[in-house]
């Protein structure tokens, strides 16, 4: 029988989620490498460049690797002879751990969890409570798997109730392209087959907890139906020349992994969840010796990268950029962008639709003419940071809004993550703005572009707050220039092409 004490259980899910905050798994980093050193398409390869930049960052200065920092997931399996020396239930130890987390004042995480979700959408400003899924097994050990998941890969999550005669595979590779890019590939996909419904879904996130070994298989080869299945669809997947950020090129995901479980005869219930690229996950055991701390990795495990300048790279002053100017630029251009720029989410642009149609209108500081916004929802900053990893965020939500906006404000241009969908685009169109894509997965490199930071409006409404910031060569792509060309459909087409034309390995 073993004893576990309440501070060793606290101690050791806080320190985890500090830890998978700023160390990616080895076994992550590895396979964004070899899928870099692999890139043919250079705008493919600059965004894992920056991904790897980032995570070598972020392990060093014990930073953030995104600026979303997660909804916490604990799958816990207790042992029938453990005996907890605790006052609190094991649901709020688990949220102890990551209260303190979250508030480390070395490393403060942002908080992102809403409570009254269907209704005021309260923060709880400690990000917590975690979902916890416990089972009670056979042991006198409490064994922890514990994630961090964000929201834009979360999003993307899909299930299905197939009939048991349809494809597995055709299923995923007609719903992958419909996931867009918000989910940051390259990653991982988790697949739960079987059960029912929410058992299914249960596999796929708990999949996702597994390293990346898909070489290992692919070396020895399947010795199950799982384990063809993983390769089929990882190479059917990578066929579709998605490629990393959505830009189009060879690896779109780098692991598949599969879990199932015996289901009624009539179903075949399918979940599918993908990690993105700030894949943050971490085991631990309690065993009741004391607290199960995490070891830091050796910080040369890391390629050390460096980007590579291309051909059609433009440094942008913000402060004096006109429309004219903007109209030029191409889909798939790098830009280096200066100067000043605002920020907004979903909340702030709620806000300032509502403020425009009430007649109110906009704050002064608020002045969107000619100007860019980028949505971002930053973390706070610590020590000297003039600002917190600030990454974007998915630019589809803002969708909606964009329209409106575009033709009451005179804004010129937004930044944000991945794709614009349909709406979006014909806004941009319409009003002949341009959209440009950040990195997802690389905020603490673009942090280090802030020189200055300061809240504008809506301060009430914490990180979905207006910010102004003024940057120095922040690095973006231009994703939908002012004709409405999407590089987001352009890439994919392009190299699924060449991938089908060529035969080039993309596994």
């Amino acid at each position: 029988m073993s004893v576990i004490r309440q501070d060793d259980f606290i101690d050791s899910v806080a320190d985890a989620l500090q830890f998978i905050s700023y160390y990616h798994p080895l076994d992550f980093v590895k396979a964004v490498n070899e899928a870099y050193e692999r890139e043919q398409n250079p705008a493919a390869r600059d965004a894992m460049a920056q991904i790897l930049i980032n995570s070598r960052m972020c392990a060093e200065g014990h930073r953030p690797i995104c600026q979303d920092t997660g909804i916490v997931t604990v799958f816990l399996k207790i042992g029938m002879d453990v005996q907890w020396d605790a006052e609190l239930s094991v649901s709020d130890m688990v949220n102890e751990g990551v209260r303190r987390a979250y508030t480390h004042p070395d490393n403060v995480l942002r908080a992102s969890i809403l409570e009254d979700p269907a209704g005021a959408r309260r923060n709880t400003k400690d990000n917590t409570p975690a979902v916890i899924h416990m089972e009670v097994v056979k042991g006198d050990t409490v064994d922890v798997q514990l994630a961090a998941k964000g929201g834009g890969s979360e999003n993307k999550s899909k299930l299905v109730m197939l009939n048991p005669s349809d494809s597995i595979v055709d299923w995923v590779v007609k719903t992958i392209p419909t996931m867009g890019a918000g989910w940051c590939p390259p990653g991982m996909l988790g697949i739960g087959i079987g059960g029912t419904a929410e058992k299914a879904a249960l596999m796929a996130k708990e999949a996702l907890m597994d390293p990346i070994d898909i070489h290992e298989l692919r070396e020895r080869g399947p010795s199950n139906r799982l384990e063809e299945l993983r390769l089929e669809i990882m190479e059917e997947v990578n066929k579709l020349g998605i490629g990393a950020q959505g830009l189009g090129g060879l690896t779109t995901v780098m692991d598949v992994k599969i879990k199932d479980y015996p289901t009624h005869a009539a179903s075949l219930p399918v979940a599918m969840i993908p990690n993105c690229a700030a894949t943050r996950h971490t085991h631990f055991v309690l065993d009741g010796s004391g607290p199960a701390l995490q070891t830091p990795p050796d910080i040369n495990d890391w390629p050390n990268i460096t980007r590579e300048a291309g051909a059609n790279v433009h440094r942008i002053n913000l402060d004096t950029v006109t429309r004219e100017e903007a109209a030029q630029w191409q889909p798939g251009d790098t830009l280096l962008l200066s100067g000043r720029m605002l920020t907004g989410r979903d909340a702030a642009h709620k806000k300032m639709k509502e403020l425009i149609e009430s007649g109110e209108g906009l704050p002064p500081e608020v002045d969107l003419r000619g100007r860019f916004i980028y949505y971002v929802g930053p973390v706070d900053p610590v020590r000297d940071e003039v600002m917190g990893p600030a990454g974007p965020t998915t630019a589809t939500r803002m969708d909606k809004f964009t329209d409106f906006i575009l033709e009451h404000t005179g804004l010129l241009g937004m930044i944000g993550k991945a794709e614009r969908g349909p709406v979006g685009v014909a806004a941009i169109k319409k009003h002949k703005a341009v959209y440009l894509m950040a990195v997802g997965g690389a905020a603490y490199l673009v942090s280090k572009a802030i020189t200055s930071a300061k809240v504008v409006a809506f301060s009430e409404m914490g990180m979905e707050a207006i910010y102004e910031f003024e940057v120095k060569d922040m690095p973006v792509t231009v994703a939908v220039d002012a004709t409405g060309a999407s590089v987001h459909e352009i890439g994919p087409k392009i190299w699924r092409a060449k991938i089908a034309e060529q035969a080039i390995k993309v596994v």
